[in-house]
């Protein structure tokens, strides 16, 4: 007889829409270009004659641009774009905000030292300017890959200063202490020891840092410092603007990408209640719905009377 396996599955609500939303944009940035291209016939850079920003109808189901392109196709090829950009560019930062993080906050001596004063040299430096800095110098190389490193690479100061604070709550614990006194090594106390306790901060870093490379690398394209020739929702965004969308009144070209960066950043708050859950129990048991959460009643008394 097979045993079977539950599916643990989020009893908060509000972490099942995130959830929810984040698995439609991901099936259609890998499903949607497919989609457009074979059963609507559509393309994201095809120009339609005589389509000037036409409204939505049955053969543009989100009308087309000052150009004749279609809408919906751009927002299709954008969400894969602005996704991979996100998860590349968050799990960068996050990497190096652990990795810097966690090193120097269990690290003494002048390695401890040494990597704080590097930590904090970045937490110094203002992001936004280096990261246009860089992506001026970059344009036109590599894509959205380039985009994506380089969010990465300019935006893990303020994760990896978090991990050090709270690597230095769990460094004189007790149960790190004992792992060193047993002679552990640093790796291994590092990773079974510190790195589990961590691990929703180190998921809220993740998801906010997706959030905020999505939202950079629509910053970049909007002021015109990416990659103009790589649809995604800061490129339609950038054509938005430059074009005088908002003042011609045409909504269905402006409204679809930001409403879009809005949803992902919904997502991840809504997510970020589930790994607050993981983080405090207490929110766990009074955030649950369900027969879990609800006390089980023996011959009227609740478990704890029956006893």
């Amino acid at each position: 007889m097979t045993r079977r396996i539950p599916l643990r599955v989020p009893a908060n609500r509000k972490v099942r829409f995130g959830l929810l939303i984040f698995l439609a944009l991901v099936i259609v940035a890998a499903f949607g270009p497919l989609f457009v291209s074979h059963v609507l016939g559509q393309s994201p850079t095809r120009l339609h004659a005589g389509g000037i920003l036409e409204s939505p109808s049955g053969k543009h189901w989100l009308g087309t641009t000052s150009s004749g392109q279609d809408v919906l196709a751009q927002l299709v090829a954008g969400t894969r774009t602005s996704l991979l950009v996100g998860l590349v560019g968050g799990a960068i930062a996050t990497a190096l905000a652990v990795l810097l993080g966690v090193l120097s906050g269990y690290s003494t001596g002048r390695s401890g030292a040494a990597l704080t004063a590097f930590v904090n040299i970045f937490l110094v430096i203002p992001g936004l300017p280096l990261l246009i800095l860089v992506a001026s110098y970059t344009r036109g190389r590599g894509g959205w890959v380039t985009v994506a490193v380089i969010i990465g690479l300019t935006s893990w100061a303020g994760g990896a200063r978090a991990k050090r604070a709270q690597t230095l709550s769990l460094r004189n614990r007790d149960f790190v202490a004992a792992a060193g006194y047993s002679g552990e090594s640093r790796a291994r106390i590092l990773f079974l020891e510190v790195m589990p306790h961590l691990a929703p901060v180190i998921a809220s870093t993740f998801l906010f840092s997706v959030v905020g490379s999505i939202a950079a690398e629509a910053g970049l394209d909007f002021i015109g410092a990416g990659h103009a020739t790589t649809v995604s929702w800061g490129t339609m965004l950038y054509w938005v603007q430059s074009q005088g969308a908002l003042q011609s009144g045409a909504w269905w070209w402006f409204l679809p990408p930001g409403l879009c960066i809005a949803l992902v950043g919904t997502a991840a708050g809504l997510v970020n209640f589930g790994v607050d859950e993981l983080a405090d129990p207490r929110l766990r048991t009074r955030g649950a719905t369900g027969p879990a959460a609800r006390p089980r009643r023996t011959g009227g008394l609740t478990p704890e009377k029956a006893r």
